[in-house]
């Protein structure tokens, strides 16, 4: 599915990438067509003025007013050497205070666009006359369009590429949901018989010491089974001491560490309360203490510090062992990934997911160095 989603999203950004570039190729192509063309008219509209100021004929006249009166939206400034104005086109000083200046930005402007042109005076050849330019509404018009339609095609890829991944996580859930479901059903039946069994047990002399381990290894079961039911549903959190919950997880992993493992719990407060699911934070805390256990290979030291805030509750779980590579931060929450031998690379992820979604809380790597530990930081929101 994730390499579908993947090739998918390959194929649409290549798709967009060639709509994109067409479009600014010919986009460019018609816009160097039409300022091609303004050109020749700002040079047919400086001409039919220069014919207008031409006192020796009269010949074209009526010609050159017509096409120096014509509609035409190119802004265009005529001036002499010394910057006299001689006649305006397209540009609009009705409500300009201070005229001059303005069209002094303008001709900077213009200047900075095209090329200006010079022409002389039919009365008076030494003076040398000169057109100014900018471009029409249509010439901008078909230069942003790309940017434009590149804005638009970004937002569209946007939007698909997020309701492609919500549709991706909605399906992930329910796998997920699925199978945690199908396992607690599955696990349901054997623990309710062990149950049973056990109390059998308890009848026929000889087990007193077997039955009270036994008890504990299907009341195990059955937490296991209750931890797997609540994924998928919203669960119902509780006010819980999260000391009291973290110390009774230590203890449990405690028992089945080696010697050579020390544990401490450090908190600025004896007792905090917090709302928590109380089998699925369990699980959490599980699952970080025996990573930090499989990191250290027999050896070192587990410290997990609890900090009350004023609007957050913050655990932080230490170990000394092989730390995790900058190249793997990023992946130790994703599905299937895993530095061991054995495992499906799955307690992280539902560890995360347990924080995130069900407690509304966030939990990362806060750092990791090679050879000397890492630490994993959860915060709890109040």
């Amino acid at each position: 599915m994730l390499q579908r989603l993947t090739h998918f999203k390959t194929i649409l950004a290549l798709i967009a990438i060639l709509i994109v570039s067409g479009t600014i190729f010919y986009s460019q192509y018609i816009a160097k067509k039409i300022a091609f063309e303004e050109r020749l008219k700002i040079d047919t509209w400086a001409e039919a003025t220069r014919t207008l100021l031409d006192t020796t004929t009269t010949e074209f006249n009526n010609l050159a007013a017509k096409i120096s009166t014509d509609s035409m939206e190119i802004p265009a400034i005529m001036v002499t050497e010394k910057n006299e104005v001689l006649a305006l086109r397209n540009v609009d000083t009705f409500d300009i205070k201070n005229k001059k200046q303005f069209l002094e930005n303008k001709i900077a402007t213009f200047k900075n666009i095209h090329q200006s042109i010079e022409w002389k005076n039919p009365n008076d050849t030494t003076q040398i006359n000169i057109v100014y330019y900018g471009e029409s509404k249509l010439l901008n018009e078909v230069r942003y369009y790309p940017i434009v339609q590149l804005i638009i095609v970004i937002l569209f890829i946007t939007i698909v590429l997020l309701a492609l991944h919500s549709n991706y996580r909605s399906t992930q859930n329910q796998v997920w949901a699925g199978l945690a479901k199908e396992t607690a059903h599955q696990l349901g039946t054997p623990v309710s018989s062990l149950e049973g069994w056990v109390e059998v047990l308890k009848d026929i002399k000889g087990n007193e010491k077997i039955v009270p381990e036994m008890e504990k290894d299907v009341h195990r079961l059955q937490l296991i089974s209750d931890r797997f039911g609540k994924i998928g549903s919203t669960p119902q959190l509780e006010e819980k001491d999260i000391v009291q919950q973290v110390q009774y997880m230590m203890d449990y992993i405690k028992k089945r560490a080696g010697h050579n493992i020390k544990f401490t719990l450090n908190t600025n407060q004896s007792s905090i309360i917090g709302k928590v699911s109380p089998p699925l934070f369990d699980w959490v805390i599980e699952n970080l203490l025996k990573n930090a256990l499989d990191a250290m290979e027999g050896k070192g030291s587990i410290t997990v510090a609890i900090n009350n805030l004023e609007n957050k509750i913050i655990i932080e779980v230490t170990d000394t062992g092989k730390g995790i590579s900058k190249a793997n931060i990023d992946k130790v929450f994703k599905p299937g990934f895993t530095t061991k031998k054995r495992g499906w690379g799955l307690g992280l992820t539902l560890t995360k997911r347990i924080v995130e979604q069900y407690h509304k809380g966030i939990i990362y790597v806060k750092n990791s160095e090679l050879n000397k530990g890492t630490t994993f930081k959860i915060e709890l929101k109040k």
